[in-house]
């Protein structure tokens, strides 16, 4: 190179040139400095092993990210390189590194020990330096054995002795890295190698090099991922492929899928996720555990296809262009990581493709109503949860003090809030000002620890921070992507405490571990309870070194509804309403644990709570804030949430949801498919969940597109059902049970029940399906432009009406172990609900006890009905409200009429008794697995022989059969 440039100070050097080694004066610190600078960095040693590879793993990584070039050597000599280092190179290599291996054929050895860095700007070299010496990659050579090394520095000019042995330098390592026996590394070389590793191991000395004999540490589970892998394996056994195991940031999912993947002996293994950083953790989390397995990753830019444990991007592998490059039984262990930060979509075709062993969905939402669709793509499994109140008390996490407070300087109602965010622009002009600034750093002053990470929304405001902080004396850095300092160079020093506070911009939410971070300074809105959860998990680590007792949290929150996601996670409450009640009582936080919030918030939040008046439109919107994206119809009903309200108010849950987003696309959309997504979907009857799982089905087939035979449906409803063993057991007959999948009982079983219902015409005359040369088709004309939003309206509708059937079911199995009935948070509980107004018992609009002939109904939706005094003492428990339907108990001493509301009591075992001459529900089921009811008086005529009776003569009584259940009596007609 003929110029040069020297920018002033060095950088990737300091102090004397010659480091001794020992505890007193390691090489480490050094070479981490002068990777966290470099441009290109060139390295050179006889041997890897993991403990030195894991101290430059992360700064090298970080420095491939930032651009810098690597180019790493070793070799072979005397098998003293360990294979899991060279699996872990391998990550380093996907990422854009060059290693090699240096070959010793006999009589060759291989001594090198070197590690040049060079810094370029608009590649003119500005700085370099070489360290020369004794130190091989381990953790006893970096940082306790005696080892020298000599740095020679690259100096100006050009010509200048020290310039031209720098580059001769070079050129040596040039020359040795392109030698005939250097050998780009491979997971084929490693395979190989491996093999020649453990025998040769067995017959050289350990001592014969120092650092030679550092075998991995042998990673264990901690206390909560030993209960996590045995919920696991509990869960398969009952015959579950698929589970969701929920775990607080800091407690450790990936390794908890490296522990479960190595448990179940898995042979190849998918790892999805939606972000770089997370994969990369990952892939080097299982490298660390199972090193014997090849990683690889799959992303826009890199494409494994055969390794055995493969970390993929779903925005990536969701293509279906992409899935088509694999097989269906490719993985028999599938990871999906944090399913809330993807659509739905893209892990559905992902999830419908594969068929694994087990697949185990992980996430750190806290909430069950937040989990609504995330538990759905697990077959509603959830098998292990635990939160930072269990982390806390075990001890794996540190206690935190939470202070939230006013942020007086910005009015957010005034910044305009679009698509569940505030306008970026408009925020960023509001936070640069000296006002809040000197707002926040008061703030801070008062009540920090020692080393502290913010939050901020914007690499200007990251900057402004920085800048204000260090005019008043603080060590303050900003950093962000593109930043001049290195993500890696900043943590660094903040552990090491040469900097005070860190402002941080979108690097530091997930992915990273930060166990020094004692204060975490929250001074930008985030979107949503997880990202909170994320930002207040990155100082909740335990940290030895440091002795951290707990954390301090200091988060400023405006007054705007959407910093209500704070105080619903601290609290664990869902509603506004919740909100302010909660506050006000005494609140049950973790051992040492503390949150407090500003007067001026807590009078915000009252008077926001007294605007509402609990609509549907507003209890959407409610949720939508909570969410930070518009709910879906499952995380509505889960959120405790009328879907009743929403269908008077706008007949359909899709027609709500356009006039709620002021949607007019989706409103035309609808009007061609309305009618089929409300009467064949949302309020199709279900006394099984067989419909749901034809349709679930059906989409895993892309049946709207391209009609499956009625063996293929069934075939895949089949699946559908068997990764739910619970509904399997509940639903199917004994027989069924035994049926095999591709085995014509089945297909003639499932044929005739939801194949034939949605065959038939319903009540208002409309069949929505026709079979057609065996073929399973539409009646209706679907656009190829319309087919992914219909899916994904099908979907979602399929979503809810398992989460009611699952509800309904278990309220039914409470009701016939006298248990009682678990509620959602909206539902007034039903416990003894007695006032001097009356009692509150759960009423069923769509139950509609026929007062004629069997009519159907169904249990899905509940409302809450306030019976007034003088019916006696009631119980929700036991008693609870239907209307009826028809006119055939219209006589008598008390005529039941059409519309009437009857008080009926659930018939249990302990509450059965005598129905001879009663008024009793009775319910019988079609062959379809549809449900239908009726209201009669029982009478007896003859041993174990019953008729029913109505009070209107016009009807001729109806001999009771084996397929009628009494399931409740009539206590009162309510008029």
């Amino acid at each position: 190179m003929s110029a040069h440039r020297n920018k002033g100070l060095a950088t990737l050097y300091s102090g004397p040139k010659l480091s001794a080694g020992g505890k007193q004066d390691p090489l480490l610190p050094k070479l981490i400095q002068a990777i966290n600078h470099a441009s290109e960095i060139e390295i050179s040693v006889s041997f890897v092993q993991p403990s030195g590879l894991d101290l430059l793993f992360d700064p090298i990584l970080d420095a491939l990210k930032s651009g810098a070039s690597l180019k790493l050597l070793t070799s072979d000599y005397l098998a003293i390189t360990h294979p899991v280092a060279l699996r872990r190179l391998m990550i380093l290599a996907e990422r854009g590194a060059q290693c090699r291996i240096f070959t010793c054929e006999s009589q060759h050895s291989f001594h090198m020990k070197s590690y040049i860095f060079v810094k370029t700007e608009q590649g003119i070299i500005s700085e370099g330096c070489a360290w020369v010496g004794s130190n091989n990659i381990s953790k006893t050579a970096l940082l306790q054995s005696y080892e020298w090394a000599l740095r020679h520095d690259f100096e100006q000019p050009a010509t200048s002795p020290a310039a031209q042995e720098f580059e001769y330098i070079r050129d040596q390592f040039s020359a040795i890295f392109s030698h005939e026996q250097s050998m780009t590394l491979s997971h084929h070389w490693i395979d190989d190698y491996l093999l020649r590793y453990k025998k040769l191991s067995m017959q050289r000395s350990l001592t014969l090099l120092d650092g030679a004999d550092e075998a991995p540490e042998i990673p264990t589970p901690n206390s909560m991922q030993v209960l996590a892998l045995s919920a696991l394996n509990q869960s398969r056994e009952q015959g579950y492929v698929r589970g969701l195991v929920v775990l607080a940031t800091g407690m450790g999912k990936t390794w908890l899928a490296a522990f479960d993947a190595q448990q179940m002996q898995a042979k190849r293994v998918l790892f999805v996720a939606h972000r770089e950083e997370i994969l990369t953790q990952a892939e080097s989390t299982f490298s660390k555990l199972i090193p014997n397995a090849k990683t690889g990753l799959y992303n826009g830019s890199e494409k494994t296809e055969e390794a055995d444990y493969l970390f993929a991007s779903v925005a990536t592998l969701g293509k279906k262009a992409q899935l088509a490059r694999f097989k269906a039984d490719d993985f028999d262990y599938i990871v999906v990581d944090e399913f809330h930060h993807a659509s739905a979509r893209s892990y559905r075709d992902l999830l419908a493709y594969f068929q694994p062993a087990f697949l185990l969905g992980l996430t750190a939402t806290p909430e069950r109503s937040d989990q609504a669709d995330i538990l759905s793509l697990c077959d509603n499994n959830l098998v292990f949860e635990r939160n930072l109140v269990h982390g806390i008390d075990e001890k794996i996490l540190v206690p935190f003090h939470y202070y939230g407070i006013y942020d007086q300087f910005v009015d957010y109602q005034e910044i305009p809030w679009r698509n569940g965010k505030f306008d970026p622009t408009a925020l960023d002009s509001a936070f640069a000002t000296k006002q809040r600034a000197e707002h926040i750093y008061q703030h801070w002053f008062d009540r920090k620890q020692q080393r502290t990470l913010a939050f901020c929304i914007s690499k200007r405001h990251a900057d402004y921070m920085a800048k204000y902080f260090s005019k008043q004396g603080v060590r303050a850095i900003a950093v962000y992507s593109g930043s001049q300092i290195r993500r890696n160079d900043a943590l660094k020093q903040l552990n090491e405490g040469s900097i005070d506070i860190l402002f941080s911009v979108d690097l530091f939410n997930e992915g990273t571990d930060l166990p020094a971070i004692d204060t975490i300074l929250m001074i930008r809105p985030t979107e949503s309870k997880i990202l909170f959860l994320q930002q207040l998990g990155r100082g909740l680590r335990q940290s030895p070194s440091t002795g951290k007792q707990q954390l301090l949290v200091l988060d400023f929150i405006g007054n705007h509804s959407s910093f209500l996601n704070r105080p619903a996670t601290l609290l664990n409450v869902g509603s506004l309403k919740e909100i302010v009640k909660t506050i006000n009582q005494t609140t049950s936080l973790a051992a040492g644990c503390y949150v407090n919030f500003d007067p001026q918030l807590l009078q915000f939040w009252q008077t926001l709570a007294k605007q509402i008046r609990s609509t549907a439109a507003e209890d959407y919107q409610d949720l939508k804030h909570q969410l930070a994206h518009r709910p879906s119809a499952a995380e509505f009903f889960h959120h405790g949430y009328d879907l009743s309200k929403v269908r008077r108010s706008m007949k359909s849950w899709f027609r709500f949801v356009a006039d709620q987003e002021s949607d007019l696309a989706l409103t035309q959309r609808l009007t061609k498919h309305d009618e089929f997504l409300l009467k064949a979907v949302e309020i199709t009857a279900m006394s099984k969940c067989f419909k749901a799982v034809l349709l679930e089905a059906l989409l895993e087939l892309d049946g709207l597109r391209k009609p499956p035979t009625l063996n293929e449906l069934a075939i895949q409803s089949h699946k559908v059902l068997s990764r739910r063993p619970d509904l399997m057991r509940r639903d199917l007959t004994e027989q069924a049970k035994q049926f095999s999948a591709t085995g014509s009982e089945w297909l003639n079983y499932w044929n005739r029940n939801p194949v034939k219902a949605f065959t038939s015409p319903d009540s208002s005359g409309h069949a929505w399906f026709k079979v057609d040369n065996h073929r399973f088709v539409p009646t209706f004309a679907v656009d190829n432009a319309d087919l992914p939003q219909l899916h994904d309206f099908i979907q979602e509708l399929v979503d809810l009406r398992f989460a009611e059937y699952i509800q309904r079911v278990s309220k039914q199995e409470a009701h016939s172990n006298s248990k009682p009935i678990q509620t959602s948070a909206k539902i007034l509980p039903l416990t003894n609900q007695a006032s001097e107004k009356g009692t509150y018992l759960p009423l069923y609009p769509d139950l509609k006890i026929a007062c004629g002939h069997f009519k159907q109904g169904t249990h899905d939706t509940q409302e809450q009905y306030l019976v007034t005094a003088g019916y006696g003492k009631l119980d929700p428990t036991r008693h609870f409200i239907a209307p009826a339907s028809g006119n055939s108990m219209n006589g008598g001493k008390n005529p039941i009429q059409d519309g009437d509301l009857l008080l009926l009591e659930w018939v249990t075992p302990k509450s059965a008794g005598s129905i001879s001459n009663l008024v009793m529900a009775i319910e019988t089921q079609d062959e379809t697995g549809d449900n239908h009811y009726l209201l009669r008086v029982v009478r007896k005529i003859g041993p174990n022989h019953y008729q029913l009776e109505a009070q209107n003569t016009d009807y001729t009584p109806i001999l009771a059969t084996d397929s009628m259940r009494t399931f409740a009596r009539l206590k009162a007609i309510l008029r």
